[in-house]
């Protein structure tokens, strides 16, 4: 479940889900929610305006994983076609 609050995830930690996501959550309400959720509770993914400069502090809060669009919104495109043609079928 995403979340883009620590209300948001509170409720989410209630509600018992699997795997929460948390968008654009400044480091201290990461930190805690990581508390919050306990050793047993869901895990937890930090993501949204997370650079390579900031990773290591997001990490630092606890959580399980972390999405840094960063690497993926700079990479150039490849423009690749395949064409298929078909063939008698193997004896």
């Amino acid at each position: 479940m995403e979340v883009e609050s620590k209300a948001q995830a509170i409720e989410a930690l209630r509600a018992g889900v699997e795997w929460i996501m948390l968008d654009n959550m400044s480091l201290e309400d990461m930190r805690d929610i990581v508390t919050m959720r306990g050793p047993d509770g869901p895990r937890l993914e930090a993501s949204g305006s997370i650079t390579l400069d900031t990773v290591r502090a997001v990490a630092e809060t606890g959580v399980d994983a972390i999405s840094v669009g960063a690497i993926t919104h700079s990479a150039p495109a490849f423009d690749l076609s395949l064409l298929l043609t078909p063939t008698a079928p193997h004896a």
